[in-house]
């Protein structure tokens, strides 16, 4: 078990990041969607919408690229697991009001026809993600990262 740990650890976040740099790299050619999808929500005052449709991509893309190059990897894990829980309150909130938006999680977003929306996928993927980064924050060691774990620590010895 212990040999195979830093091998799922590794699967773990070239997942995950490649994940949030997709998300992250689709979003920011059209800050205008991006803006409508945070707005669809109807959780932030007028004046947040702007700058979190704008920080978003970049917080996605900067937490991806941690965890791709495996640097600060469960800070980055950990970062991870709160944007999930953000988007998981966002999207439950989102359909517990009956509201009918695309989550935007990976570009476009915004306000959709009645029957087009699609929460149940949206949350079960979210929640799949949200335990892998949990699991990667608890067992962080992971082979091919640039943050240079000792064998030691690969092994689990102290």
């Amino acid at each position: 078990m212990s040999t195979s740990r830093p091998w799922a650890a590794t699967a773990a976040r070239l997942l995950l990041g490649v994940v949030l740099v997709v998300a992250g790299a689709l979003k920011m050619p059209d800050p205008a969607a991006a803006e409508r999808a945070v707005r669809a929500y109807r959780l932030l005052p007028e004046a947040l919408v702007g700058p979190v449709a704008f920080g978003l991509p970049v917080v996605e893309i900067a937490v991806g690229l941690a965890l791709l190059v495996g640097v600060r990897v469960r800070a980055a894990a950990l970062a991870y697991a709160a944007l999930m829980a953000v988007f998981l309150a966002a999207v439950g909130s989102a359909w517990a009001r009956g509201l009918q938006i695309d989550c935007g999680c990976f570009g476009g977003g915004g306000q959709v026809a009645a029957g087009q929306t699609a929460y149940p996928g949206e949350v079960a993927r979210d929640v799949g993600l949200l335990f892998v980064s949990l699991a990667l924050a608890r067992w962080p060691a992971s082979r091919l990262a640039l943050g240079g774990q000792r064998e030691e620590e690969l092994a689990g010895v102290r």
